[in-house]
């Protein structure tokens, strides 16, 4: 029996491959664009008491949105996982990328619903004041970018592409096959799966139980009754000699 790791699986439908090259391309595309819009700024507000009027003050999507990064990083986690996965994995990953969508779609709204309260943390590390009704009795929204409208959108994007990717599974190619570290194959070539090699180990135990076993000697009582009165002589002789036979 050989080892067949090149062995390619089944012919992919016509537009298959590219169908998933996009997908996938899609889904990191996406993703990347959770980073770039968790990475800039989404406002910015301006404390007008506490001693401090007429100050403004820059509000990150980092502190806005802090869990776009983790959401990113999954769906590029989703993407990779994407390209290797068989049909019901993709599935399962596909209703992953609606949930991942969902939440950046959540964690964009929330800013651009609240920007004070969003931006809270800014104002408390720069005068010093905690707690949501002191910060919003000290400081307004002066202004929202655009990116709070963005991480919507590309969260309602990944939704779509996660329904997309279930609902096309099936006209994927298969890429389980490649991915196996190694695959056994008979002589004349055929590519022998679980049940194959079951049925060979199960032909090899039947030969092996089949072939006459060699006899088993024994010892005759006489024999027996010789060996342990050598024994005992030697137990005495090692005795006399000083020697624990025991030892």
């Amino acid at each position: 029996m050989t080892t067949d790791t090149d062995a390619a699986g089944p012919a992919p439908r016509p537009g298959s491959a590219r169908l998933k090259g996009l997908m996938i391309l899609g889904v990191l595309v996406v993703s990347a664009l959770v980073f770039l819009a968790w990475s800039q700024s989404w406002g910015t507000l301006t404390v007008t008491g506490d001693g401090a009027s007429g100050r403004a003050l820059d509000v990150p999507g980092a502190t806005a949105a802090p869990a776009l990064a983790a959401l990113g990083l999954a769906g590029l986690a989703s993407a990779a996982a994407l390209a290797i996965a068989g049909p019901v994995i993709r599935i399962v990953l596909g209703v992953l990328q609606v949930l991942l969508g969902a939440s950046i779609v959540l964690s964009g709204t929330g800013p651009l619903v609240d920007p004070v309260s969003a931006g809270a943390p800014v104002v408390t590390a720069a005068t010093g004041v905690a707690g949501t009704e002191s910060i919003k009795a000290i400081a307004r929204s002066e202004a929202v970018t655009a990116w709070p409208v963005v991480a919507i959108l590309l969260g309602a994007l990944l939704a779509v592409l996660g329904i997309a990717v279930a609902a096309t599974t099936t006209r994927w190619p298969a890429s389980g096959r490649r991915y196996q570290a190694v695959r056994f194959a008979s002589e004349d070539g055929r590519v022998l799966d679980a049940d194959d090699l079951l049925e060979l180990d199960d032909r090899d135990d039947t030969a092996d139980s089949d072939e006459p076993s060699e006899p088993v000697a024994t010892e005759s009582p006489d024999d027996a009754a010789v060996r342990r009165k050598a024994t005992s002589v030697d137990n005495w002789d090692s005795l006399s000699r000083g020697t624990d036979p025991t030892a």
